[in-house]
């Protein structure tokens, strides 16, 4: 596994929350898990509730800006494992890692993880 580089970092960075969130609900919905579960998740990883993750997503800010107002989980370092081919823990930048973090948690909410599993 190697770590990620200074591009692979910076087009995360500049990707939108907006343009990533449909596939969430995509992903989970096709394996028979809900938005409100989803939501959930992203409630335990980031602190924002449905109001605020609306507002996010209708201001169209970037990852680097939503996990900047975000208030981590302190588990979230418990979140382990490899994602699009990177291992989690072993990367660097603080802001792709946390990116993964969700989609780590979106991924284990789509293959049926019970939620007390997945929410550490």
């Amino acid at each position: 596994m190697s770590t990620t580089t200074p591009e692979h970092d910076k087009r995360i960075a500049e990707m939108t929350f907006a343009s990533v969130y449909p596939h969430y609900i995509t992903k989970v919905e096709k394996k028979g898990r809900t938005k409100a579960e989803l939501h959930q998740v992203i409630e335990w990883l980031t602190g924002f509730d449905e109001l605020k993750l609306q507002k996010l997503i209708t201001d169209k800010v970037t990852f680097k800006t939503f996990f900047e107002k975000a208030n981590l989980n302190p588990n979230a370092d418990l979140i382990k494992g490899v994602i699009c081919g990177y291992r989690i823990e072993a990367i660097e930048t603080q802001l792709t890692r946390e990116v993964r973090y969700l989609d780590k948690l979106v991924d284990e909410l789509a293959k049926g993880r019970k939620m007390e599993k997945i929410l550490r």
